[in-house]
Formats: C-alpha cells, structure tokens, sequence
C-alpha cells in the first residue's frame, strides 16, 4: 500500500511540473495574415480598357503609401494603367476587395485575375520586375508576389 501512494504523489507531481513548464512556454510568435484579392472588376478601376491594372489600396495616413505609389507611377504606360485606391476617397472599394492593409498592391489582367500582388512597400526592382514578367508572357507568370515587409 505504501508503495502505490508513494507512486501516486510521484505521477500527481510529474503532472504538476508538466503543467507548470507548459505554461511558461511562450506562445508561438504571431503571424500576419491579410486577404489580398484574387480577381477584379476592372470596371471599377480607371482605364478598364488597359490590358494591365496596376491598383494600389492606400491610406492618407499611411507612412509608406506614398512611396508605393511614386514606384508604381512609371509603370503607367498605354498597356499598363496605374491607379492609387485611397481609403478616404474610395472606402467602398477597399470593403468591396476586403482590403484591411496597406500598402496593398495588385496586378491584373485584362480579365480582372490578380496575377502579383504586395502586401507592404515593394522595391522598385521587385515591383517592375513582377509586371515585365507579366508583361512579357502573362501564360508563364508565376502568379502572386509576396512581399510582407515593413519596408525600411
């Protein structure tokens, strides 16, 4: 008898450091996650004729949307339209596309699909390189870019 008791305090204790480790660990690091949309009505964007839409969802209180949208203003050429889509101006197209952070930029066909997108500030590199590849064979494009950094 005296053996199972000792052998009952030894599990309730192991029981106990377990539990104890177990809540000191830290939880796992968060990880962002924002929806970026898949397809849109060109329509609703300046240019529907422009094989390429090239829109940027910003915010007037956004640090690092004015950079994205001088880097993305070059593009804008008589293939590639180049539309900046402010919160403030254009609430309904920021709920209507669930966009919920920004910098977020899109690359569409002349179907609506979003073919390379960013979410955050992309390089320039990164940003031409990413529609030069579209541009050049839209049928091999890789599809979607991400790019969640900050920026500097």
């Amino acid at each position: 008898m005296e053996r199972l008791i000792v052998a009952a305090v030894l599990v309730a204790l192991a029981v106990v450091v377990a539990v104890v480790l177990d809540r000191r660990r830290p939880d796992a690091p968060t990880q962002a996650r924002w929806a970026v949309p898949t397809q849109l009505d060109r329509a609703d964007f300046a240019r529907s004729e422009a094989t390429w839409l090239v829109a940027v969802f910003t915010s007037a209180t956004c640090d690092s949307c004015a950079g994205v949208v001088a880097r993305a203003l070059p593009l804008e050429s008589g293939e590639v339209a180049v539309q900046e889509v402010e919160v403030g101006a254009e609430p309904e197209l920021h709920r209507r596309y669930g966009i919920d952070a920004v910098p977020c930029l899109v690359v569409a066909d002349p179907a609506g699909v979003v073919r390379a997108s960013f979410v955050g500030p992309p390089t320039a590199t990164d940003l031409w390189a990413a529609v030069a590849e579209l541009r050049r064979d839209p049928s091999e494009a890789s599809g979607s870019t991400s790019v969640p950094e900050a920026g500097p």
